[in-house]
């Protein structure tokens, strides 16, 4: 069943605090649906940060979220949206699911997940500002968070509150 999705703004416009050290604050939005938040969202890079070669910097993706969500469950949404920015084996398929299932927790409100970006190695995930684990594959952090900054996102809306800030 398709639901759609929408990206509202944020409640509250106060300043972020970076989950990670040399990093500011460049966007933040609220993913909803059904008129129902799912998770509030921000984006913190360094200065000189573009948003059309975003995979290039170091980054951290920060999701707060508003309702309780099973991993298996935020595992098959994430593959299935990194399959809108680009393509992937089966077999790559299953890996990073079984790899997102390990590392991530079922999330309940007030949770936080961070994916941090690292260039040319792959994406580090916090859970709650603890270290969860790394999945060392460049292309899988490219296109997962092409699920949030690609042009391709289903979500056209989060992705200009969350690149606000940013260079093209």
């Amino acid at each position: 069943m398709a639901v759609a999705l929408f990206a509202a703004c944020l409640p509250h416009g106060g300043a972020l605090a970076s989950p990670v050290p040399g990093l500011q604050p460049v966007g933040q939005g609220r993913l909803s649906w059904l008129g129902f938040g799912a998770y509030d969202a921000a984006l913190f890079a360094p200065a000189g940060f573009r948003a059309s070669q975003f995979a290039r910097h170091r980054f951290a993706l920060e999701l707060t979220y508003l309702r309780h969500f099973r991993a298996s469950d935020i595992a098959n949404r994430s593959i299935a949206e990194m399959s809108r920015a680009g393509e992937f084996s089966d077999g790559n398929a299953e890996r990073w699911r079984a790899e997102l299932e390990r590392l991530l927790p079922d999330v309940k409100p007030g949770d936080r997940i961070t994916g941090l970006n690292e260039p040319q190695r792959g994406a580090r995930f916090l859970v709650n500002g603890r270290e969860a684990g790394v999945i060392d594959d460049p292309r899988f952090a490219e296109l997962f968070f092409s699920i949030w900054l690609g042009p391709e996102t289903s979500q056209p809306g989060l992705r200009r509150e969350l690149l606000a800030g940013a260079a093209p």
